[in-house]
């Protein structure tokens, strides 16, 4: 690494300057010069040892310059590997294709210009800037980072998957009532299930509900906290109290025929915003 030190370069020269005429000196001393020679190479020595002291002095200041800049190497460095690890849990996060970012390589670079030494005081001005450009990356990573958690979050609050196994036998909407008494809407589907299957929440949330409702018999009601509500009817039993925190695929009651059922099966509707929606769009989703 070469830095513009003038100092350190007139130093040097006053120094060898300081030699020849030294050993000048000395030649007339050989050939028998008299006191006044002596003094002159006296006061030259003294110029050369000052000469000397400062030239020392200019190597000590130059070498604080590289330590300061070793320093900050040292501390943009940090900066990058904490880069690289965040760009890592991203990566995972957002569920990247291997290979698409690896923060273990560095980018390849090239071209056919000419180079030429660096002064000191450009070189502490581009580590300003990367250490401003290093910052800068650092808060969107971050921000990004938080925008992907709380993705992460939201996904595993809202319905997704089947909640029981078997298939649909009856779906959302308009259908003939199973008792004979004409048309009804219906407002969740029904999925036939052996009695005694587990009922597994949808999402996580709280348990709003878990009790006995006229014609639903059996029921768990979970509030997930982003405007869905889940509900399950006819249940054999409920395995959850009102208030109890539930995870995404947890079993919270046991497939029945409780209420005004034909047969054993789960009766599930999903809310949205207070509004009951069709279920089935959401039981193909698969949790990131």
């Amino acid at each position: 690494m070469a830095f513009d030190q003038p100092k350190v370069a007139a130093t040097a020269l006053g120094a060898v300057a300081l030699v020849l005429g030294l050993a000048f000196t000395a030649g007339f001393l050989a050939r028998g010069a008299d006191g006044a020679a002596r003094a002159e190479i006296a006061k030259l020595q003294a110029e050369f040892d000052q000469q000397a002291r400062e030239l020392a002095a200019a190597r000590d200041e130059a070498q604080l310059e590289v330590n300061a800049i070793a320093a900050r190497v040292g501390e943009l460095q940090a900066q990058a590997n904490r880069l690289n690890a965040l760009g890592d849990r991203l990566t995972q996060v957002g569920k990247l294709k291997d290979g698409e970012f690896n923060f273990n390589e560095l980018p390849g670079q090239g071209g056919a210009e000419s180079a030429e030494d660096v002064p000191a005081g450009d070189l502490l001005s581009s580590l300003d800037a990367l250490e401003a450009q290093f910052a800068h990356s650092g808060r969107q990573l971050s921000v990004l980072e938080s925008m992907l958690f709380n993705q992460k979050l939201e996904n595993k609050r809202t319905p997704a998957g089947m909640p029981a196994p078997g298939y649909i036998s009856s779906r959302y909407g308009g259908r003939n009532d199973p008792f004979g008494r004409g048309r009804a809407h219906h407002a969740g589907i029904d999925i036939d299930a052996n009695s005694g299957d587990p009922v597994t929440a949808a999402a996580e949330g709280v348990v709003s509900f878990s009790g006995v409702r006229s014609g639903y018999g059996n029921v768990v009601e979970i509030d997930h906290g982003n405007g869905y509500k889940t509900l399950y009817a006819h249940n054999s039993a409920n395995l959850v109290r009102s208030g109890d925190i539930v995870r995404a695929g947890q079993q919270i009651a046991k497939v029945g025929s409780t209420g005004r059922s034909t047969g054993s099966h789960l009766h599930f509707e999903v809310q949205l915003n207070g509004r009951q929606v069709n279920p089935r769009q959401y039981l193909d989703k698969a949790r990131g």
